[in-house]
């Protein structure tokens, strides 16, 4: 490790150009800091451009990698010219290359979605989403509402839950392009559906008309979370690491993960989740501690939807075995993580509760709908 300004260790930091990346990557530096102190290492932060920043203009459906915001920073984490990325977990694979693992997994933001409304069209900021359909169906007007977003998983739940005269039209860039877009004169927008963790960390909290925080409506895996990628050989990154972990949001993640993994699912895949966690007074050595994990599968046409609701107790040992799962690229490096033989009965019910949910899901009839989508027999384009 190079040595820089007075004996201070380099630390190579990768990330994406886009404003929120990084904003994400000097929380994480910022922490480090806090654990450290500031005369110990030197942050260098490496940026780059994905395969999902240099295509703007397709949904990132249509784009068709699995990767598309991690790749080109892999290469150059496995090459050692970067030695971690800071990503937004629900970018993040859950296959991860050879080589790779998830060091460290920060404390969640909020994970719901949210409604932004066109300022210009309308004053009343407290207005729903529900409410925004009422003029339109009221008046027997055909001209449909515009909403802009390029996620399928809402604009499957969107046409699931809202029969109504809608319209959804791709919409990508960072958070100050889409907001302009939305807010010009003779916009095509009515409203645009987002993520809350990256409106607040960017700080247009004051944007959100409307959090979907409803048990029917799902956000994506690992939404709000980020992850912090690392070599699984590096030992030194790995315990720099260690003191980031927050528990709970590891535990989630990883039952969320293992539910897209197994489902085969990504963002061409209208999957998504609601994970909670009851967290005693006592902390994770709690022996009531239950972990709750919400799953739903929607077609692309909102006609059918798969849900599968399933509490665990992590704290439990369970007779059956883990068998014929692969977790490869989910699971986390446990010797790096905080007290694992403490919680190590957590992190494994973690993978349980999300095989679970995957397996109950497909027994409902996901896979069907799955197929469909990979099929092509629904219309998968991003305007409804």
């Amino acid at each position: 490790m190079a040595q820089v300004n007075g004996g201070k260790k380099l630390l190579r930091i990768g990330s994406r150009k886009s404003k929120l990346a990084l904003i994400q990557t000097e929380e994480v530096i910022r922490r480090l800091k806090q654990c450290y102190g500031e005369d110990v290492y030197e942050y260098k932060i490496i940026t780059m451009d994905t395969t999902g920043d240099n295509n703007l203009n397709s949904p990132l459906s249509e784009i068709g990698s699995k990767a598309l915001f991690t790749k080109e920073l892999e290469e150059e984490l496995l090459s050692g010219d970067i030695d971690f990325i800071v990503h937004s977990m629900k970018d993040l694979p859950t296959t991860l290359p050879e080589g790779c693992c998830i060091g460290a997994v920060l404390e969640r933001e909020d994970p719901n979605d949210v409604l932004v409304l066109n300022c210009n069209k309308y004053e009343n900021k407290n207005i729903t989403l529900t409410e925004l359909m009422k003029p339109a169906t009221e008046s027997n007007s055909n001209k449909p509402l515009v909403i802009g977003t390029s996620s399928l998983r809402r604009i499957a739940q969107l046409k699931y839950y809202i029969k109504q005269n809608i319209k959804c039209v791709n919409i990508r860039g960072n958070l100050n392009t889409r907001f302009a877009k939305l807010d010009k004169e003779e916009s095509e927008f009515d409203s645009l559906l987002l993520a809350s963790a990256g409106i607040q960390r960017l700080g247009f909290a004051d944007r959100i008309t409307e959090t979907l925080n409803s048990d029917i409506w799902f956000y994506a895996v690992g939404q709000g979370a980020l992850a912090v990628e690392c070599r699984n050989e590096d030992e030194f990154i790995l315990n720099l690491l260690t003191p980031l972990f927050h528990l709970q949001t590891c535990f989630e993640c990883i039952s969320e993960r293992t539910v897209m993994k197994l489902l085969e699912g990504g963002c061409s895949v209208p999957i998504g989740v609601r994970c909670t966690m009851e967290s005693p007074e006592n902390g994770v050595n709690e022996k009531m501690l239950k972990l709750t994990l919400s799953a739903a599968v929607f077609s692309l046409d909102g006609i059918k939807k798969v849900e599968h609701k399933q509490t665990i107790n992590l704290n439990e040992e369970f007779k059956e075995e883990l068998k014929n799962v692969n977790f490869t690229g989910i699971s986390l490096p446990s010797k790096t993580i905080p007290n694992f033989n403490d919680v190590k009965q957590c992190y494994i019910n973690s993978f349980r509760l999300g095989a679970i949910v995957a397996q109950c899901l497909k027994d409902k009839g996901a896979v069907d709908i799955l197929n469909e989508i990979r099929q092509g027999k629904l219309n998968s384009t991003i305007s409804i």
